[in-house]
Protein backbone atom coordinates (compact mmCIF):
# COMPACT_ATOMS: atom_id res chain seq x y z
CA UNK A 1 0.00 0.00 0.00
CA UNK A 2 2.99 2.16 0.62
CA UNK A 3 4.50 1.79 -2.51
CA UNK A 4 1.67 1.96 -4.61
CA UNK A 5 0.57 5.22 -2.76
CA UNK A 6 4.58 6.42 -3.05
CA UNK A 7 4.32 5.51 -6.60
CA UNK A 8 0.78 7.80 -7.18
CA UNK A 9 2.40 10.72 -5.48
CA UNK A 10 6.01 10.60 -7.31
CA UNK A 11 3.38 10.77 -10.72
CA UNK A 12 1.79 13.91 -9.41
CA UNK A 13 4.98 15.33 -8.79
CA UNK A 14 6.31 14.25 -12.46
CA UNK A 15 3.66 16.25 -13.83
CA UNK A 16 4.02 18.76 -12.11
CA UNK A 17 7.59 18.73 -12.82
CA UNK A 18 6.89 18.73 -16.85
CA UNK A 19 4.21 21.69 -16.18
CA UNK A 20 6.98 24.12 -14.92
CA UNK A 21 8.16 26.91 -17.10
CA UNK A 22 11.55 27.13 -18.65
CA UNK A 23 13.95 28.38 -15.70
CA UNK A 24 17.30 29.02 -15.40
CA UNK A 25 20.05 28.01 -17.75
CA UNK A 26 22.86 25.10 -18.34
CA UNK A 27 26.69 26.35 -17.74
CA UNK A 28 28.49 25.13 -21.31
CA UNK A 29 30.93 22.84 -22.05
CA UNK A 30 33.80 22.91 -24.60
CA UNK A 31 34.33 26.90 -24.47
CA UNK A 32 38.10 26.68 -23.41
CA UNK A 33 40.47 28.11 -26.20
CA UNK A 34 43.94 27.08 -26.23
CA UNK A 35 46.42 26.37 -28.96
CA UNK A 36 46.37 22.35 -29.72
CA UNK A 37 50.33 22.76 -29.16
CA UNK A 38 51.93 24.48 -26.28
CA UNK A 39 55.39 24.78 -24.10
CA UNK A 40 55.56 21.93 -21.78
CA UNK A 41 54.86 24.08 -19.03
CA UNK A 42 51.21 24.46 -19.53
CA UNK A 43 50.36 20.90 -19.41
CA UNK A 44 49.19 21.21 -15.63
CA UNK A 45 47.25 24.47 -16.58
CA UNK A 46 45.47 22.88 -19.52
CA UNK A 47 44.38 19.90 -17.88
CA UNK A 48 43.19 21.34 -14.61
CA UNK A 49 41.34 23.99 -16.39
CA UNK A 50 39.65 21.08 -18.52
CA UNK A 51 38.53 19.65 -15.35
CA UNK A 52 37.80 22.52 -13.27
CA UNK A 53 35.60 24.38 -16.13
CA UNK A 54 33.66 20.91 -16.38
CA UNK A 55 33.22 20.03 -13.03
CA UNK A 56 32.54 23.18 -12.01
CA UNK A 57 29.41 23.03 -15.15
CA UNK A 58 28.50 20.13 -13.82
CA UNK A 59 27.81 21.19 -9.83
CA UNK A 60 26.16 24.11 -10.93
CA UNK A 61 23.72 22.15 -13.82
CA UNK A 62 23.12 19.43 -10.93
CA UNK A 63 21.99 22.17 -9.02
CA UNK A 64 20.27 23.63 -11.49
CA UNK A 65 18.28 20.44 -11.90
CA UNK A 66 17.87 20.08 -8.18
CA UNK A 67 16.00 23.43 -7.85
CA UNK A 68 13.78 22.50 -10.71
CA UNK A 69 12.87 19.01 -8.78
CA UNK A 70 12.15 21.09 -5.66
CA UNK A 71 10.23 23.55 -7.04
CA UNK A 72 7.85 20.65 -8.42
CA UNK A 73 7.79 18.95 -4.75
CA UNK A 74 6.63 22.55 -3.58
CA UNK A 75 3.17 22.22 -5.35
CA UNK A 76 2.49 18.51 -4.48
CA UNK A 77 3.05 18.87 -0.94
CA UNK A 78 0.44 21.79 -0.15
CA UNK A 79 -1.94 19.55 -0.81
CA UNK A 80 -0.79 15.87 1.79
CA UNK A 81 -0.99 15.20 4.76
CA UNK A 82 1.11 15.45 7.33
CA UNK A 83 1.60 10.99 6.87
CA UNK A 84 1.91 11.83 3.32
CA UNK A 85 4.32 14.83 3.99
CA UNK A 86 6.86 12.61 5.95
CA UNK A 87 6.35 9.59 3.21
CA UNK A 88 7.74 12.08 0.31
CA UNK A 89 10.05 13.56 2.68
CA UNK A 90 11.67 10.60 3.40
CA UNK A 91 11.88 8.62 0.04
CA UNK A 92 12.37 11.81 -2.34
CA UNK A 93 13.27 15.19 -0.52
CA UNK A 94 14.72 15.23 1.76
CA UNK A 95 17.99 13.86 -0.39
CA UNK A 96 17.24 16.29 -2.73
CA UNK A 97 16.83 19.19 -0.50
CA UNK A 98 20.06 18.04 1.68
CA UNK A 99 22.15 18.29 -2.03
CA UNK A 100 20.20 21.71 -2.82
CA UNK A 101 21.04 23.45 0.67
CA UNK A 102 25.15 22.56 0.45
CA UNK A 103 25.56 23.24 -3.26
CA UNK A 104 26.16 27.24 -2.69
CA UNK A 105 29.04 26.90 -0.18
CA UNK A 106 30.74 23.74 -1.99
CA UNK A 107 30.17 25.88 -5.08
CA UNK A 108 31.48 29.02 -4.01
CA UNK A 109 34.70 26.80 -2.75
CA UNK A 110 35.24 24.88 -5.55
CA UNK A 111 35.57 28.71 -7.80
CA UNK A 112 37.93 29.42 -5.12
CA UNK A 113 39.90 26.10 -5.67
CA UNK A 114 40.38 26.43 -9.24
CA UNK A 115 40.76 29.76 -9.59
CA UNK A 116 43.74 29.79 -6.86
CA UNK A 117 45.53 26.46 -9.28
CA UNK A 118 44.89 28.24 -12.64
CA UNK A 119 45.83 31.63 -11.23
CA UNK A 120 49.17 30.55 -9.79
CA UNK A 121 50.39 28.71 -12.91
CA UNK A 122 49.30 31.34 -15.26
CA UNK A 123 51.85 33.45 -13.24
CA UNK A 124 54.33 31.91 -14.78
CA UNK A 125 53.93 34.58 -17.41
CA UNK A 126 54.37 37.16 -14.98
CA UNK A 127 57.94 36.50 -13.20
CA UNK A 128 60.87 35.01 -14.44
CA UNK A 129 61.83 33.69 -11.37
CA UNK A 130 58.35 32.22 -10.73
CA UNK A 131 58.02 29.86 -7.26
CA UNK A 132 55.73 26.81 -6.84
CA UNK A 133 54.47 28.59 -4.05
CA UNK A 134 50.83 27.53 -3.56
CA UNK A 135 49.45 25.91 -0.57
CA UNK A 136 48.51 22.44 -0.29
CA UNK A 137 45.12 21.63 -1.42
CA UNK A 138 43.02 21.31 1.81
CA UNK A 139 44.40 25.05 2.77
CA UNK A 140 43.69 26.60 -0.47
CA UNK A 141 40.23 28.92 0.35
CA UNK A 142 39.64 32.44 -1.34
CA UNK A 143 42.50 34.09 0.12
CA UNK A 144 44.32 31.66 -1.41
CA UNK A 145 42.63 32.86 -4.60
CA UNK A 146 43.51 36.55 -4.11
CA UNK A 147 47.05 35.75 -3.34
CA UNK A 148 47.40 34.52 -6.68
CA UNK A 149 44.69 35.83 -9.24
CA UNK A 150 45.05 39.57 -7.93
CA UNK A 151 47.23 40.77 -10.45
CA UNK A 152 44.55 39.49 -13.32
CA UNK A 153 42.63 42.52 -14.97
CA UNK A 154 39.42 40.15 -14.83
CA UNK A 155 39.58 39.01 -10.95
CA UNK A 156 38.28 41.89 -8.87
CA UNK A 157 35.11 41.07 -11.04
CA UNK A 158 35.07 37.33 -10.38
CA UNK A 159 35.66 37.94 -6.93
CA UNK A 160 32.53 40.19 -6.29
CA UNK A 161 30.76 38.01 -8.18
CA UNK A 162 31.41 34.80 -6.02
CA UNK A 163 30.83 36.91 -2.94
CA UNK A 164 27.51 37.04 -3.53
CA UNK A 165 27.14 33.49 -3.05
CA UNK A 166 26.07 31.87 0.17
CA UNK A 167 26.02 35.33 1.85
CA UNK A 168 25.17 35.65 5.59
CA UNK A 169 21.43 36.65 4.33
CA UNK A 170 20.91 33.00 2.95
CA UNK A 171 22.70 31.62 6.14
CA UNK A 172 20.26 33.08 8.28
CA UNK A 173 17.00 32.30 6.19
CA UNK A 174 17.91 28.77 6.14
CA UNK A 175 18.74 28.33 9.46
CA UNK A 176 22.55 28.17 8.68
CA UNK A 177 21.62 24.86 7.81
CA UNK A 178 24.66 23.85 5.67
CA UNK A 179 26.72 24.16 8.66
CA UNK A 180 24.45 23.53 11.20
CA UNK A 181 23.64 19.78 9.25
CA UNK A 182 27.55 18.99 9.15
CA UNK A 183 28.03 19.82 12.95
CA UNK A 184 24.91 20.08 14.40
CA UNK A 185 21.33 19.22 13.49
CA UNK A 186 19.80 21.69 10.88
CA UNK A 187 16.21 22.47 10.46
CA UNK A 188 13.78 20.20 9.03
CA UNK A 189 12.04 20.71 5.77
CA UNK A 190 8.11 21.09 6.03
CA UNK A 191 7.49 19.66 8.95
CA UNK A 192 9.24 18.75 12.35
CA UNK A 193 10.77 20.80 15.25
CA UNK A 194 14.66 20.81 15.83
CA UNK A 195 16.61 22.47 18.61
CA UNK A 196 13.91 21.93 21.45
CA UNK A 197 16.58 22.58 23.83
CA UNK A 198 19.31 26.02 23.31
CA UNK A 199 22.03 26.58 25.58
CA UNK A 200 22.59 30.10 26.05
CA UNK A 201 26.25 31.48 27.24
CA UNK A 202 25.84 35.09 28.08
CA UNK A 203 28.86 37.45 26.84
CA UNK A 204 28.85 39.48 30.78
CA UNK A 205 30.30 35.89 32.20
CA UNK A 206 27.08 35.00 33.70
CA UNK A 207 26.28 31.74 34.09
CA UNK A 208 24.95 29.31 31.10
CA UNK A 209 21.45 28.64 30.79
CA UNK A 210 18.79 26.56 28.59
CA UNK A 211 16.45 27.41 26.73
CA UNK A 212 13.02 25.38 25.58
CA UNK A 213 11.54 26.50 22.10
CA UNK A 214 12.64 25.03 18.98
CA UNK A 215 13.23 25.76 15.26
CA UNK A 216 10.23 25.28 13.18
CA UNK A 217 10.52 23.73 9.73
CA UNK A 218 11.41 25.58 6.67
CA UNK A 219 9.05 26.01 4.51
CA UNK A 220 10.22 24.06 1.21
CA UNK A 221 8.38 26.72 -1.42
CA UNK A 222 10.25 29.89 0.85
CA UNK A 223 13.32 27.56 0.51
CA UNK A 224 12.95 27.03 -3.49
CA UNK A 225 12.76 30.79 -4.13
CA UNK A 226 15.99 31.34 -2.08
CA UNK A 227 17.93 28.70 -3.50
CA UNK A 228 16.82 30.30 -6.89
CA UNK A 229 18.65 33.38 -6.42
CA UNK A 230 21.72 31.46 -5.07
CA UNK A 231 21.56 29.32 -8.76
CA UNK A 232 21.34 32.63 -10.48
CA UNK A 233 24.58 33.78 -8.31
CA UNK A 234 26.09 30.60 -9.34
CA UNK A 235 25.23 31.80 -13.02
CA UNK A 236 27.07 35.00 -12.87
CA UNK A 237 30.12 34.03 -11.00
CA UNK A 238 30.56 31.08 -14.08
CA UNK A 239 30.64 33.72 -16.32
CA UNK A 240 33.02 35.96 -14.84
CA UNK A 241 35.01 32.92 -13.87
CA UNK A 242 35.15 32.43 -17.62
CA UNK A 243 36.43 36.19 -18.56
CA UNK A 244 39.20 35.20 -15.95
CA UNK A 245 40.31 31.88 -17.93
CA UNK A 246 39.93 33.55 -21.25
CA UNK A 247 42.34 36.42 -20.13
CA UNK A 248 45.41 33.93 -18.87
CA UNK A 249 44.47 31.36 -22.11
CA UNK A 250 44.65 34.61 -24.49
CA UNK A 251 48.29 35.55 -22.90
CA UNK A 252 49.17 31.74 -22.68
CA UNK A 253 48.41 31.33 -26.10
CA UNK A 254 51.26 34.01 -27.40
CA UNK A 255 53.83 32.52 -25.10
CA UNK A 256 56.44 30.97 -26.81
CA UNK A 257 59.71 28.44 -25.39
Amino acid sequence: MVSEKLTGLYADYRKAYDKLPADGRLMPYDWINLPSTMPGRWLPYSQMLNEFARELANSINGFTGDVRRLRAWSEIVQTLSNPEKLEVLREFIDPLSISAMIFPYAIKARFAFAVAHLSHQANRLRSDDWLDDLKVDHEIHFGMADAHAGGWRSYKRFKRAAEDINKRQFQEATGDFRNAYNHRFPPRMIIGITGIVKRHVPDDGSPPSYRIGGLPPLDLAVVVKLLKQERDRCYVTFDQFRDLVNEQTEAIAVDGD
